[in-house]
């Protein structure tokens, strides 16, 4: 078994999760990660996408769009700018979004394609998060 380690995420409006955990993992802008008690010292920038919180035989997932995490070895902070338990995302909506921005990216013309991929991230993330209720 795992030593658990301080899981903390906080968001400009909210306490989103503060408990001890086995393992969290998300995706950063270097690639996926997953981090256990004792990792070196870091800071990342996430990267939209799932992020998975293990305790004990509990695994949580929610949509993770975007933030920064400092890791320490005896505890974890994620600086999240939108993060979203998947009882929380219309996915509908998300599918939408979704949507609008492949025809954007696909569309040609005076496109800002870095901000029309990101919110391709983002509605991509929130689908998926979605789907694993």
């Amino acid at each position: 078994m795992a030593e658990k380690f301080k899981l903390t995420i906080v968001t400009p409006d909210r306490e989103f999760f503060s408990e001890d955990v086995d393992m969290v993992e998300f995706n950063t802008t270097e690639g996926e990660i997953g981090i256990y008690k004792g990792h070196i010292p870091l800071t990342v920038i996430v990267k939209p996408g799932i992020l998975t919180i293990t305790q004990g035989e509990t695994v949580k997932n929610a949509a993770l769009h975007a933030g920064f995490v400092q890791i320490l070895p005896e505890e974890v902070t994620i600086l999240a700018e939108i993060i979203e338990w998947p009882g929380e995302i219309d996915e509908e909506r998300a599918k939408a979004a979704r949507e609008r921005a492949e025809s954007r990216l696909s569309g040609g013309g005076d496109v800002d394609v870095v901000r029309a991929e990101a919110a391709l991230m983002r509605a991509t993330a929130r689908i998926n998060a979605a789907q694993l209720r």
